[in-house]
């Protein structure tokens, strides 16, 4: 089957039944851009009071809660098969049932248990990649919270879901009756022949070769629409220019070890502060996060007078029912970091927004991805692994910020309340930093991801995210404090030399 938006998904089905799906080309980059200094798997960390666990919390009561709820989600059976000679991308083939022994892992956290300690221990799982040679995640079981709290942590490769597909995966999973059981039974691992493998990738360049005249047209359009309303904008010397980031102490030469931190706040209070300037929830996420760019900067380089580009993720299929894939592309916003007042930062934030989701939508949203889908699988890797090594900063963007809407309904797994969840994914070449907000419920969740090089704390921009959304708010007139998140655990104060 040939996605009508050609995207590139292709389906093949074995002599036994077993359909396999080829990766697009969204897929395919995120599995190629991957290398020893660049891990690309995302996190998803849920935390649990298991005080209300009837007969009490036990490693036998979880893995008999999990085993049919990750049976039930068909992704996490998929297994890569490499295409002969790497003449196309991978497909993906279903196994039939999952290997608990291998992807269910239990962790005891140090004494005392708190955010700080657990973000540690979050960083070193973050900071080795996944084996190719088996179904691409891993679950962690971390024990030893304070209050009666389990974390779970779910290390999956973005090759298998995005942030959509991951939050969908997560709300179905922590859902009271859990995911919906998928009778289909895919039967023995369909053990491909090469022939058929290299006929499906010859057939599949050929729809590919069909569709260039038309990608090629659409392409002049959009690159041609987003020119023309370029020049009849007014000139706005406090945006960034495109494909220009500044230098800043972000971009390097990223490491292989990862360090984490994360920061609840209430939904409500980003809500109320949206609606009270006139903007969106993501104009005030990333207004809050150039405020705490904007104090990093002075921090470390000793300045902040440049606007700062974003690499914003947006997804264009946003179904409920899409459990994995990648259907996303990118916006650039520029982030008015070198504005000292808060105010004028959610002004200009709002701006150039409009402006990045404006040239997005005339460019057109699948554009970009599909001409990914013409990435040639033996000449990528390659150079991906050239850029990790050297490259000290992106062409695009100086780092990424995600904001994804999460679970709305909150998680009860086993009479274990699912209290908080963040998530996070991966670090790109030359930018050691990934902001990811997930709204879950009534909490606002900041994750942060970088390397070791790039902080002397992670927890310094969880903090600085805190400061910046409470100085926008006194700012916008607000003097109520900061709504308390009663099931969070403690903050952890960054530490300071």
């Amino acid at each position: 089957m040939w996605d009508s938006r050609g995207l590139g998904t292709v389906t093949v089905t074995a002599t036994n039944g077993v359909t396999v799906k080829r990766l697009n080309g969204v897929d395919a980059l995120m599995l190629y851009s991957e290398t020893p200094e660049i891990h690309m798997h995302t996190l998803k960390v849920g935390i649990l009071d298991v005080s209300g666990v009837s007969g009490g919390y036990s490693r036998e009561l979880v893995r008999s809660v999990a085993a049919p709820r990750l049976q039930a989600l068909r992704p996490l059976r998929q297994q890569l098969v490499e295409i002969p000679g790497r003449l196309h991308h991978p497909m993906w083939v279903e196994n039939q049932t999952i290997d608990l022994d291998y992807h269910l892992r239990h962790l005891e956290i140090a004494a005392p248990g708190g955010r700080r300690e657990l973000d540690e221990l979050i960083g070193r799982i973050a900071s080795t990649p996944l084996d190719r040679s088996k179904p691409l995640w891993e679950m962690y079981v971390v024990e030893g919270l304070v209050g009666d709290r389990v974390a779970i942590v779910h290390k999956v490769h973005h090759v298998l879901a995005d942030g959509v597909a991951s939050a969908n995966q997560m709300s179905q999973a922590i859902s009271p009756r859990g995911p919906q059981v998928d009778d289909g039974d895919p039967g023995p691992h369909p053990g491909h022949t090469s022939r058929r493998l290299l006929r499906a990738a010859g057939e599949d360049h050929l729809r590919q070769i069909g569709r260039l005249p038309a990608l090629v047209r659409d392409t002049a359009a959009g690159v041609s629409q987003v020119y023309r309303k370029g020049r009849e904008r007014d000139t706005n010397p406090d945006l960034a220019r495109n494909f220009a980031p500044p230098r800043s102490f972000l971009n390097h030469v990223v490491t292989p070890a990862r360090r984490f931190a994360t920061a609840p706040l209430a939904l409500a209070d980003a809500k109320h502060l949206a609606r009270t300037l006139g903007v969106t929830l993501n104009d005030i996420v990333l207004a809050t996060a150039s405020g705490a760019l904007r104090e990093l900067l002075l921090r470390y380089d000793g300045h902040a007078d440049a606007p700062l580009i974003a690499g914003v993720p947006i997804a264009f299929n946003t179904s409920p029912d899409r459990l994995s894939g990648n259907e996303f592309s990118y916006m650039t916003p520029s982030l008015p970091v070198h504005v000292d007042d808060p105010l004028e930062r959610v002004r200009l934030t709002s701006v150039s927004t409009r402006i990045a989701k404006e040239n997005h939508h005339l460019l057109g949203p699948t554009l970009i991805a599909s001409w990914l889908n013409y990435l040639p699988p033996r000449l990528v890797p390659p150079v991906f692994r050239h850029q990790a090594r050297r490259r000290d900063s992106s062409m695009i963007m100086n780092l990424t910020i995600s904001n994804v809407p999460g679970p709305r309904e909150l998680g009860l797994v086993a009479g274990a309340s699912v209290d908080e969840i963040y998530s996070v994914g991966p670090l790109v070449v030359g930018s050691g930093m990934n902001i990811t907000v997930w709204s879950y419920v009534d909490q606002l969740s900041i994750s942060v991801l970088t390397d070791d090089q790039t902080l002397d704390d992670p927890h310094e921009a969880t903090d600085a995210m805190v400061r910046s959304f409470a100085e926008i708010r006194t700012a916008a007139g607000i003097t109520a404090p900061l709504t308390d998140v009663p099931a969070a655990l403690p903050l952890a104060a960054a530490a300071r030399s």
